[in-house]
Order: structure tokens, then C-alpha cells, then sequence
């Protein structure tokens, strides 16, 4: 008759004596630690990758290199100005255009009263200008330029433009006669304007407006022109040759 085996008691897995089971753990945290390591190290080599794709592509590759140039805003200004003046380089990577350095060009011409230059990927520079608003034309005798409402001077006209009054600088007034004179013109209201031939500014405190018809309205400095706007527009109603507003609370007609 055959006899029954019986297992020791250090096989199987209930019977395996600690020091068998510790070294078992010991063996799967091991693998655990290499397996996690390999993964540091594969995302790692993944991500060096990925920015080094990245850099290529950005600075070295033909795919993001800049190719064009869009304007937009300019209605003074041509095209061909304003890219004349911007000298975007074109063929290199986009990333590398100095846009700053493109503002600051453009800036300088006295039409831009603003300017933004941006990056439209994935090839092209976008210029967006905003140009100076003239409200009057100043009148140096010789040319003709525009005045914008802060009294910066830019362009260069031929002629006068109907519906904007001219504004002359006498040679006894200092550096802020043109904001000087752009202040009162602004001040005026329109009904007012289409009335003035020219402002004259022979000091920042003797401005005078000489009106189409002859008659003289004596201004006096810029300060409260908005007030002084509002009497003249009633004193015109009546008939006089000169009109003093210099004080508005206290208006003289002769």
C-alpha cells in the first residue's frame, strides 16, 4: 500500500518560512524601483526630445519662418511707407523678428500715434497702426501740416483741406503754442469751426480767432475754453466786430 506524501513544512506557499517571504518582497520592490526608474528615465528622454523638436521647428526649421507682413490701420500712411519704415526681415525664423525694435521705427514717423507689432503664426508679422487724428492745419507760412488735438504736427499737405481751421504760431510763442492752439480748436464747437479762417497764437496767453467774415474773437490763454466755447457760441448772436471771451464769466462785444 502506497503511502501519502506529506509536505514539508518550509514548501508551498503557506509553509514558506519568513525568511523566504521577505526575500520574495525584497525581490518584487526591487523590480519596482528599476521598473519606476526606467519610466523617469523614459519620460525624460521623451521630453528632451519634444523640446528639442520644438527648437528646431521654432528657430532652424523652414516651417515657422517669417514670410509676410500684414498692415493694418493705415489710411494716411501708404503701405509701401509703413514697410519701408518697419524693415521686417523676412526669411528667418519668426520667432527670432525683433518686434520691439520694429515699434520703435515706426514710431518715429509723426502720423503713428500708436503702434502694435505681433506675430501671426505660423508665418507672417502683423502691424497695427494707429494714426494721428488732425483737427486742425498748421500754417507755418512756407507748408502746411496737420495738427493733431494733443498739438503734434505731422504729414505735409499741399493745400488746406475744407473743414478743418488753420492755426498760425506767432514768433513770440514758446513750445506749447501748438498744444496751445489745438486745445482751443478742439474747444469749439462745430458749428463755431466752419466760421474760423485761422487761430492765430501769438502767446500761449494772446490767442485770438479770426473769423471768415472779418470779425475777431479775442480768446486770451487756453484755460477754460470749454466755457469760453459755450459764450461765444451765444455771443455771436450778436452783431459786433469784436468779441472778448478771455473772461468768460465777464464777455465784452464792440
Amino acid at each position: 500500500m502506497a503511502r501519502p506524501r506529506i509536505r514539508g513544512k518550509g514548501r508551498g506557499r503557506k509553509g514558506r518560512s519568513p525568511q523566504d517571504r521577505m526575500r520574495k518582497a525584497f525581490a518584487r520592490r526591487q523590480r519596482a524601483r528599476r521598473w519606476l526608474t526606467w519610466r523617469y528615465v523614459l519620460a525624460a528622454v521623451l521630453l528632451v526630445g519634444a523640446v528639442g523638436f520644438g527648437v528646431y521647428a521654432v528657430y532652424f526649421s523652414a516651417w515657422l519662418r517669417a514670410d509676410g507682413v500684414q498692415v493694418v490701420g493705415n489710411a494716411q500712411l501708404s503701405e509701401k511707407q509703413v514697410l519701408a519704415t518697419a524693415d521686417v526681415p523676412l526669411g528667418g525664423p519668426l520667432a527670432t523678428v525683433d518686434l520691439h525694435a520694429i515699434e520703435l521705427r515706426l514710431k518715429a514717423l509723426a502720423t503713428v500715434k500708436s503702434v502694435d507689432v505681433s506675430r501671426t503664426w505660423p508665418h507672417d508679422v502683423r502691424i497695427e497702426i494707429v494714426e494721428r487724428t488732425p483737427v486742425a492745419i498748421l500754417d507755418r507760412g512756407d507748408r502746411l501740416t496737420n495738427l493733431d488735438a494733443s498739438g503734434v504736427a505731422f504729414g505735409t499737405l499741399d493745400k488746406a483741406p475744407a473743414g478743418l481751421p488753420r492755426v498760425k504760431v506767432g514768433p513770440g510763442a514758446t513750445g506749447d503754442a501748438l498744444a496751445e492752439g489745438a486745445a482751443v480748436v478742439v474747444a469749439l464747437d462745430p458749428g463755431v469751426t466752419e466760421l474760423v479762417e485761422y487761430v492765430e497764437v501769438r502767446t500761449v496767453d494772446e490767442i485770438d480767432l479770426h473769423l471768415r467774415d472779418g470779425r475777431l474773437v479775442r480768446w486770451g490763454s487756453a484755460e477754460q475754453s470749454e466755457d469760453k466755447a459755450a459764450v461765444l457760441l451765444e455771443l455771436l448772436n450778436v452783431e459786433a466786430e469784436i468779441y472778448d471771451v478771455s473772461v468768460p464769466g465777464a464777455p465784452t462785444t464792440r
